[in-house]
């Protein structure tokens, strides 16, 4: 129930949206309403939801260009993005893919956010995939906007064909006379829409944008603080709100006095939000919501409130035991989940084996502007403004939680201070249409930094048991991998403590080595937090314990760490994980467009030990650590160079890196992706750690979630782009997975010591020790 608020308040409309149709054989069945926009809006357009069932996914979902393009009588391009702009330049490389295609002018671009809503096909910001599934689709988009115009040319010039489009004009070639795109856009909407089939995309030769460094179309805007931010959202009205949330997952409110919080002058009331029920997804988490006039004042009313918890069924959590349980599972046979050969007889009779247990602990996304969104309700209808990887699951969200039919739900997707996964989960989005539904007036509500660390959705807990065995030669004969970590899944649904098949895909089933007796295996662990997506996912600890072993492999045979990496990884030829009995999805694409390529993991790893002139005399006190890994369909070899004094003191000369990412779009911006996520992956190594206590998180700011500093940071990065034909793969994550193996085998040519734990150093440690 709402204390002591005036419920009256003025309200906006929400704008209902529907879907479009394309047929499998035509861009779009009916050309009637203009395939350019000009001033038309999209919402115009009538269809069905069950036209959803004739998305095209030969090229990716509905490439009709009024889906994404508007054309401006003053010849202005208005280019609608469906995926989020979170810092990694998802709208400059969107665009890159559809105005080149077209034959744009990139000058008189103008870039609009999409809502939420299923005409757009998938609209995830997540899995390093908005130009994997949108470079034919948006291509295509393009492309048949640029025949269009063409056609409309021929029209305007009287003539029958030779007309070709040419930066933002159109030129008939036999006489030289051009045409605007604005002068022909209203002739040009009158066209119909060509068939798949007629529409010619550009050869690579052809390519103006793509496969280039163009400057960032969001860059300037922030510099010049023109950018929209979730927490830049204000409305008529509208009040703030912060929420006291049970210290504990599945926590409740077992009493609440609120006559303190509410003499604090600003705040207007406060809310009770319901209890929510298992499984979780992505309901809020309950608690107390504290309404203000300003966010400043609901903090200050969150810390007067008297609330007495109940504890709930996590009450007994604690990371450090969990650590010890995790590490048993996993030196127990588990279940199998892929096999060659006999890898247990082949480990029983050899006669020198290794084996080597690895540690990861919870992370979290930690991104620079907290969760936080906007609501306003309209009779039964809700806007939201939000920070959202995902606005297609946050309006579902908020149509379950609210009991509204998803038409009624309108998400706006502002720019994202960073999202890493965390944004991806829409809890705080239905929070915030909760609150503002009880108030009756439009409610921004802002997660502080510690709401976020303790109240998200944590990156799982992991332990590895690794074991070798090796032949007089040193080489390696058979390898057993054991993994054991709290799935995802368990978010999602009640009782699920067994690794999906697709998070054993990031990393373990997929292992690329030419080993000729080789299992995986997993083990059972139930969640006590909420989990979710982080950068790379499993990857991350998955590539620490494969490479890092991979290191202890050649150190037991006495090999070069490279060279016997490159050994382990083999001959040139495909690996199909399928064919011996692991279930595995590829990130969502078919092998054989897609498939585990050995001979470009081992020319990343070349480039990337050439970069760092591998083998070279290195002072005392420094170490070179390699690690390949492939993740999001890219190949990623990074190689780091570390010092350590004799006082423990570490500092990172360098690092080198190399990606094969096949077709890149944005040459400048994967390299930015490149040198971001390997900092990344560091930044976690060395000092990310998230660890409960009865249940409750105990970081609560960045002094106990510790990030790398500019002074920590690597005195010097390299980083190179494989040149490559093949269909693109992600950036975004690749390059995050092999940092921390890199880093800990470098550490190990250091000072002889093993570091099989994360993190190596820790918020509060200043200097390496032993590892126990």
């Amino acid at each position: 129930m709402f204390h002591d608020l005036d419920q009256t308040g003025a309200m906006g409309g929400a704008t209902n949206l529907v879907p479009l149709k394309l047929s499998r054989r035509q861009l779009m069945g009916s050309a009637a309403a203009g395939a350019l926009l000009i001033g038309v809006p999209l919402a115009s357009r009538t269809s069905t939801a069950s036209d959803a069932a004739g998305l095209d996914t030969a090229i990716g979902g509905d490439a009709t260009p009024s889906l994404f393009l508007a054309l401006q009588p003053a010849g202005t391009l208005d280019f609608t993005c469906h995926r989020s702009e979170m810092g990694q330049q998802s709208w400059t490389a969107m665009a890159q893919l559809v105005v080149d295609e077209l034959e744009g002018d990139f000058a008189r671009l103008n870039i609009i956010q999409a809502v939420g809503h299923p005409r757009y096909g998938d609209q995830n910001t997540d899995g390093s995939r908005s130009v994997r599934y949108n470079f034919t689709r948006l291509r295509t988009a393009g492309a048949a906007m640029r025949l269009m115009l063409e056609r409309a040319a021929a029209e305007y010039f009287g003539v029958e064909g030779d007309c070709r489009a040419q930066l933002h004009e159109v030129v008939h070639t036999p006489s030289g006379r051009r045409a605007g795109f604005g002068e022909l856009a209203e002739r040009a909407a009158k066209q119909p829409l060509p068939l798949l089939e007629e529409v010619t995309l550009k050869t690579p030769e052809q390519w103006r944008y793509i496969g280039k460094q163009q400057p960032s179309v969001t860059v300037p805007k922030i510099v010049r603080g023109r950018g929209t931010f979730g927490i830049d959202v204000t409305l008529p009205d509208m009040l703030y709100a912060v929420v006291a949330r049970p210290p504990q997952v599945l926590g409740s409110t077992k009493k609440l006095d609120d006559r303190a919080a509410l003499k604090i002058g600003g705040v207007v009331g406060t809310v009770r939000l319901p209890q929510p029920k298992t499984p979780l997804a992505y309901q809020p988490l309950g608690g107390v919501a504290v309404v203000a006039r300003d966010t400043w004042s609901a903090i200050q009313g969150r810390k007067a409130l008297d609330v007495e918890w109940d504890s709930g069924p996590n009450a007994k959590y604690d990371s450090a035991s969990f650590e010890t349980s995790l590490m048993e599972t996993a030196r127990q046979e588990g279940e199998v989940r892929r096999e060659r050969g006999d890898a247990l007889g082949a480990l029983k009779a050899a006669g020198k084996t290794i084996n080597a247990d690895y540690y990861v602990p919870h992370l979290a996304q930690a991104p620079m502007e907290p969760p936080m969104a906007t609501a306003r309700w309209d009779g039964n209808k809700v806007e939201c403004w939000a920070s959202t990887q995902a606005p297609q699951a946050a309006r579902r969200t908020v149509a379950a939680v609210c009991d509204v039919p998803e038409d009624d739900v309108t998400i706006h997707v502002t720019w994202l201070g960073g999202g890493f996964g965390r944004k991806s989960k829409a809890d705080f989005v239905a929070e915030a249409a909760l609150i503002a539904r009880e108030v009756g007036k439009p409610v921004k509500v802002t997660w502080t930094r510690e709401d976020d660390l303790q109240h998200g959705y944590l990156h799982s807990v992991s332990a590895q048991h690794l074991e070798g065995a090796l032949d007089e030669d040193g080489v390696c004969t058979a390898l057993l991998h054991r993994t054991v970590f709290p799935p995802i899944p368990s978010t999602f649904s009640d009782g699920a403590d067994n690794p999906s098949a697709g998070e054993l895909g990031l990393g373990a089933s997929d292992n690329p080595f030419a080993v000729p007796n080789m299992r995986l295996e997993s083990g059972r662990a139930k969640a006590h937090v909420r989990i979710g997506w982080l950068r790379s996912v499993a990857n991350i600890y998955h590539a620490f314990a494969v490479q890092s072993f991979a290191s202890e492999l050649a150190h037991a045979a006495g090999k070069d760490p490279r060279d016997y990496l490159m050994s382990l990884i083999g001959s040139d030829r495909f690996v199909d994980p399928v064919s011996e009995g692991a279930e595995y999805s590829n990130y969502g694409s078919p092998l054989s467009e897609y498939p585990i390529d050995t001979a470009r993991l081992k020319h990343v790893l070349a480039k990337a030990t050439d970069m760092a002139q591998w083998g070279r005399s290195l002072p005392d006190g420094h170490g070179l650590g390699v690690a390949v890994h492939r993740s999001f369909l890219s190949y990623v070899a990074t190689v780091v160079e570390v010092a350590v004094t004799k006082d423990g003191n570490l500092s990172i000369p360098g690092v080198w890196s190399a990606i094969d990412a096949g077709t890149v779009v944005n040459t400048g911006h994967t390299l930015s992706q490149l040198e971001g996520g390997t900092l990344y992956g560091l930044s976690n190594a060395l000092y990310g750690q998230i660890s409960a206590k009865d249940g409750v998180i105990e970081q609560s700011n960045f002094p106990g979630w510790r990030i790398m500093r500019m002074n920590e940071a690597p005195r010097a990065m390299e980083a190179h782009i494989v040149p490559s034909s093949a269909p693109p793969g992600g950036v975004g994550e690749p390059p995050t997975p092999p940092a921390a193996p890199a880093l800990a085998n470098a550490l190990f040519a250091a000072t002889g010591h093993r570091y099989r734990r994360l993190p190596i150093l820790g918020p509060n440690a200043s200097t390496l020790s032993r590892p126990a």
